[in-house]
This record gives structure tokens, sequence and C-alpha cells, in this order.
């Protein structure tokens, strides 16, 4: 009772206020906030596909179902000449030979006519056995191995396999930053190296090689049989029927463009004739490959000693598939390809599995005799 009463509390302190927020300056080149309250993920976008991203000097078309080169300009100069020839023989000497001598004239003309144009597609748009370059971790394999084995030089560009008792060479390539396989070259104009290389022919717009060398030929052969074909008939419809000016006038047209292309044509034909039957190569036969004047025990280790049997393997043999799957998708996290656009870095070398692939299948080839 004698206690005085207790002091009041002390009151509460006022709250503390937020510190002022601070705002970043307003640039004119950032992008304005989204109004979309969910953005899209990015595994949401379509995946890329690997045509998009080829390294080789190639052009492709319908989703990458079609591959040419891209120096296109004397490939649409062969399609022009064939179909106006053709256009003018069967518009202008067609109905005239057909009523006068027999109608198997425009329906043999149709058929190699439609025989040409198949094939030249088929060699034009289809790939002719592009071998994939090298990844980064393949490159770096080799140079792994160079290190740990204490070498001042560096390695040897070449390595030797036996073909049938016969030594190959594989070369070395720095652009695909891989050991070509036997009879394979890089292509200078489309920038790949191309399995059993023959010859970039602008005429089609593509490389020459393994996978569609047998259409090229038959497109050069058919069209020497169609050219000689339209020859022959126009020059018997001026013998027939010279008074017409207007169909004498594309008459001589045709003879002019037959005439100066039958030579070459019919040529060629006859070149790659000998080609098959022997199983060589242009690239081969013009570097004198497998020539005596190279040594007496010099020959073509890929020759199966018959005519019949090389024409058969050439062009009766099953279609390898297609080894860069231009069509595939882009996985993530997938190493790609080493791109490099000249031959002179000395700085790395690749090992790839192609190597060992190359090496049986020489083993192969000899195993078979």
């Amino acid at each position: 009772s004698g206690c005085s009463p207790c002091p009041p509390p002390p009151p509460a302190a006022a709250p503390l206020p937020p510190p002022p927020r601070r705002l970043r300056p307003f640039n004119t080149l950032d992008p304005l906030p989204s109004s979309d309250p969910d953005p899209p993920c990015e595994g949401s976008r379509s995946p890329r596909k690997k045509w998009q991203v080829f390294p080789g000097r190639n052009r492709f078309y319908c989703d990458g179902r079609i591959m040419m080169a891209r120096q296109t300009g004397v490939f649409y100069l062969t399609l022009v000449l064939i179909l106006l020839t053709c256009g003018l023989f069967f518009t202008f000497d067609c109905p005239f030979l057909a009523s006068n001598l027999t109608p198997a004239i425009p329906a043999v003309g149709g058929v190699l006519f439609i025989f040409v144009m198949g094939m030249l597609f088929r060699a034009s748009f289809s790939d002719p056995g592009i071998l994939p370059r090298a990844t980064p971790d393949e490159a770096a394999d080799l140079e792994r191995q160079i290190d740990s084995a204490g070498c001042s030089r560096p390695p040897p560009r070449t390595r030797e396999v036996l073909i049938n008792g016969q030594a190959v060479k594989l070369k070395y390539c720095f652009t695909c930053k891989i050991f070509r396989p036997p009879r394979a070259s890089h292509c200078s104009l489309c920038d790949n190296c191309v399995e059993r290389f023959d010859h970039h022919c602008p005429w089609v717009g593509n490389c020459v090689g393994r996978r569609n060398y047998r259409f090229f030929y038959l497109f050069i052969l058919s069209l020497s049989l169609l050219t000689v074909f339209i020859f022959a008939f126009v020059i018997t419809h001026v013998i027939l029927n010279p008074s017409q000016s207007l169909t004498l006038l594309c008459t001589v047209l045709e003879v002019v463009v037959c005439f100066f292309s039958i030579w070459s044509i019919v040529g060629l034909s006859g070149f790659h004739t000998y080609l098959i039957s022997s199983n060589q190569t242009t690239n081969e036969d013009i570097k004198g490959s497998w020539s005596t004047k190279r040594g007496k025990d010099n020959y073509n280790p890929y020759s199966y000693g018959n005519i019949l049997t090389n024409c058969c393997a050439a062009l009766c043999g099953p279609l390898p598939p297609s080894l860069i799957d231009r069509r595939g998708l882009i996985q993530s996290g997938t190493p790609q390809t080493v791109s490099q656009s000249n031959g002179t870095s000395n700085s790395s070398y690749a090992s790839t599995q192609l190597h060992s692939n190359m090496v049986g299948e020489g083993r192969r080839h000899t195993a078979r005799y």
C-alpha cells in the first residue's frame, strides 16, 4: 500500500520508412516488358535441322530433301537446252512424222525425254556421298595422342592401308579434319569430302560421287540417245517436207543445237563407259593413279578383273545411305562438326572413327580375294 504506481510504458517506436527504390535509367534500346503472363520457354521453339547449319557450300530446298551446289547457273542452262530442243521437236516435227511415218516416233521420244529428266534430277538433287566432318572432340583426340607420344614433329598427313595387295594412301583433310577413305577427295567448289569422288559437274549442278554416279552415267547415256534420235528424225523431216518456212526455221535451230551437242555428249558417254568397265573414276584417270608409268607393280585394286562385273558393281549394286543426315534434328548438347574454310591450319589434326572404318574396308577388300 505504500508503493508508488509503476511508470507508463514508453511509446512504441514509429516504423522506419522503406528505402527509396533505385530506378534504372531507361534506355531506348532496352526491350519492352512482355505483357504475356506466361512467356514461352526456350524448349518450345522449333528445333533446327542439320541442313540449316551444314558447313559445306551447298544449297538446300524442300526442307533439306534437295541439295545442290551453290553454282547452279550452268544447271539451268542444261534444263533450257533440253526443254527447248525437245519442245521444238514435239511441237513442229512429231505431228508430221507421226502422220506420215509412224506414231511410235513421238512415243519413243517421250519415253527418252522422261528418262533423261528423271536421271538429271536424281543426279542433281541427291547427296553425292558427302563425308561428315569431325567434331571438336574427335579433332582433339588425335592431339592428345600426339602429346602422349611426345612427338616434336607434326604427325604424318597420310596413312596407308592394303587393298587387294596394293598399298593405298589415306590423305588427311585439314578442312574436314578427317583421314579421307580410299577414293575420296575434297571438292573445292562444294567444300566437302566426297566418297568415291569422280568430279564436280557444273552441268548437273552437283558433285558426282558414290551415291549419284549411276544416275549421272544413265543421264548422259540416255541424253546421247535422245540427241541422236532427235537429230536423225529432224533431218528426215527436212528431207520429206522442206516447204514450211516456220517449221524449217525451228528445224534448223534443232539441227544446230544437236549437231554441236552430239559430239561432246556421245564422247562423254564413251569415256565414262570406259571408266565403268575398268572400275575407275575420272579423278583417278586424270591423275594416272593406276598407270603402269608409276611402276610395274602398280595396278587398280578395285577392278574385279571382268568388264561385266565392273559394270554391274557400278550400276546395279545397292545404293549406300547418306552419312550426313541432313534432315535430322539438332539435339541440345550435341557437338557440332569442325568448320574451317581453309586448309592451312597446322594446330590440330583430327582422328575420327572414319579412319578405323576405312581400315576395316580395306581389309574387307583384301578378304574378298
